[in-house]
């Protein structure tokens, strides 16, 4: 009887009848211990499925101590590559006595021709691998899946245009012909918008004539996105910048508006929901009632195959909603604009799922009167915590005075740590360098990150202080390059988010990036030519793949499945799915890459 998982990848890239053609083609041989199944240069008849036993993979251009670079167990895939290239590069041998499927060249060239998915898994990087899963799930009817993936251009609608000697009068009747909301203006050089909403307010409250032009009442700060963009990122913006609407422009000319309303008729689910929530409380019971709904969001969202970095980003946006409101709820209008509430580590990088320690600081304009301002923010970190997010075990947030400062004390202060690079000062940076304003005047955070690129960037001797944080955690690999598998699991945020979150954040700085996120750095390293692409989207799939490992086991330690004391950070290898295994091991190759890089710059093995 054929008893082969076909439920994971590869194999989940095929129809019920690929999956036919597979378990009806296949052999299945026995191979005793220390055998040698296919050899360095031979070539590749058939494609081997382990149904038990294990076989190590072996270079044999390396010494005896080096070769073995590869393990499979139950359930792993070898072979297809020799079928692939024509010959083997590799020896692969049997540790202890196996049992293998074999499915023959023939079948397996079939079926790469006939489901050109299947074939190009075993030819992608790591990056390309998980999005071919990802449209996988889309195209095989998730939803929310599906989603993520649609375009803006396939959702936008024509804009409304209206040129500088437009009146008051002349946009209204527009409006109502194209049963629009929104018009755009054309002026010289730039375009602005105006909504109902402004019109209506413009005639009743403002004064306005109806023969005054409507340049006069125009906004050209706009929310913009292009034709390419992923509809979810639409959203996303709506959320962050509280707009009910983005303008898509491409050339620089605007050719489109995407409205909230558009947007929901592809996307339905929980996430509109919550968001409404959150823009509607007007006081925090009912913040709170919103945001204690975003883990039922972060489910809906994983349980319908949403790829990690969009979620982080609607999370990120939903988390950032809500702690500007409670501000906003809690500190004197006056003093609003005269302070820049900015939160940092993961949250500030946008990458908190399920919400994490409260890491937060507070910059003040130089000679602001603000006497409340210690009681205040105690007040403040009192109602984050009862909004979900705990205290900060380090107590780096508000409610302590030394996270609370003016311009010109954060000028200091950050001089001050650049001086040191002892152990905390060189965290402290890093931890600032991650700051992301969601409440208050953001341009007071702008003059602070100027002047930390000042200090540090160009300073050779402390970036590489800076850098060797990075390899401060070995990847939980063994010597010959299999993963390690202790009974009480591998950590995998010292072994594999750590070292690209900070190696990132090492190179961000060298080269003066201004955006804050992990994957938006990897983007800018690789628009500067800092790093190749195809690493640096390797690098952000090896990021996401243990964020979503890690995340599973937080949801079901919330869940009640998983154990209630247990660390969300270790991940029991043999728990995992051949798949994850295999895409886990070749995710922690990259990271051990990407820390020989940074040493091999910073000059770190001396």
């Amino acid at each position: 009887m054929v008893d082969i998982d076909l439920s994971q990848a590869p194999f989940s890239l095929l129809d019920e009848a690929g999956k036919s053609r597979v378990t009806n083609g296949v052999d299945m041989a026995y191979f005793d211990t220390g055998e040698v199944i296919l050899d360095a240069g031979q070539s590749g008849e058939y494609m081997y499925i382990i149904h038990k036993g294990e076989v190590a993979e072996l270079d044999t251009t390396l010494s005896d101590a080096r070769a073995r670079i590869g393990h499979y167990t139950a359930g792993d895939v070898f072979g297809a590559i020799s079928i692939l290239n024509g010959k083997s590069r590799y020896r692969f041998k049997t540790e202890q006595e196996t049992l293998c499927y074999l499915l023959p060249k023939a079948i397996f060239e079939q079926l790469c021709d006939a489901y050109p998915t299947f074939g190009d898994f075993f030819r992608e990087s790591l990056a390309n691998k998980t999005r071919l899963l990802v449209e996988r799930r889309a195209s095989d009817g998730v939803s929310m899946a599906g989603f993520m993936l649609a375009r803006v251009a396939e959702c936008m609608r024509a804009p409304c245009l209206a040129n500088e000697a437009t009146t008051v009068a002349e946009a209204v009747a527009m409006l109502n012909d194209q049963h629009a909301d929104s018009l755009l203006v054309q002026a010289v050089g730039q375009v602005g918008i105006v909504t109902k909403t402004d019109l209506l307010n413009a005639l009743i409250l403002q004064g306005h004539e109806r023969g005054s032009l409507v340049l006069g009442i125009a906004h050209f700060t706009l929310v913009t996105a292009r034709p390419d963009d992923y509809l979810f990122q639409a959203l996303v913006s709506m959320t962050r910048h509280d707009v009910a609407r983005v303008v898509v422009m491409e050339d620089g000319q605007a050719i489109g508006v995407v409205e909230l309303t558009d947007v929901l008729s592809y996307f339905s689910s929980r996430s509109y929901v919550v968001s409404l929530e959150v823009e509607q409380a007007d006081d925090l019971v009912a913040l709170a009632r919103a945001s204690a709904r975003l883990p039922e969001l972060v489910r809906a969202l994983m349980s319908q195959g949403v790829k990690l970095n969009f979620a982080m980003d609607l999370l990120a946006a939903l988390n950032g909603r809500i702690i500007s409101k409670a501000f906003q709820f809690l500190i004197p209008s006056q003093q609003q604009s005269q302070g820049c509430f900015v939160v940092m580590g993961s949250e500030g990088r946008g990458e908190q799922i399920l919400k994490t320690d409260q890491d937060n600081a507070l910059i003040l304009q130089d000679g602001v009167d603000w006497p409340t301002c210690g009681d205040d923010m105690q007040r403040l970190t009192e109602t984050l915590f009862m909004l979900g997010y705990p205290p900060c075990p380090g107590n780096i947030m508000v409610s302590n005075p030394e996270w609370v400062n003016s311009e010109s004390g954060w000028r200091r202060t950050i001089s001050r740590w650049a001086s040191r690079r002892d152990g905390d000062s060189l965290m402290n940076l890093a931890i600032m360098l991650d700051a992301h304003a969601v409440a208050g005047n953001g341009q007071l955070l702008d003059g602070i990150r100027q002047h930390l690129f000042d200090s540090c960037s160009h300073d050779e001797i402390f970036l590489s202080y800076f850098a060797k944080i990075a390899l401060r955690f070995a990847t939980p690999l063994t010597l010959f390059g299999t993963l390690k598998r202790p009974a009480h699991g591998i950590d995998i945020k010292k072994g594999g988010i750590f070292p690209i979150v900070h190696g990132v954040r090492t190179l961000a700085l060298e080269c003066r990036t201004a955006p804050t996120s992990t994957l938006a750095r990897l983007d800018a390293l690789a628009a500067q030519g800092r790093l190749e692409k195809e690493f640096a989207a390797d690098l952000g799939e090896a990021l996401s793949l243990f964020a979503e490992l890690r995340l599973k086991q937080q949801l079901a330690r919330l869940d009640g499945t998983g154990k209630a004391d247990s660390d969300p950070n270790l991940v029991v290898v043999q728990s995992l799915s051949s798949l994850e295994r295999d895409l886990l091991r070749e995710a922690l190759h990259i990271v051990k890459d990407f820390q020989q890089r940074l040493s091999h710059r910073f000059h770190l093995e001396y």
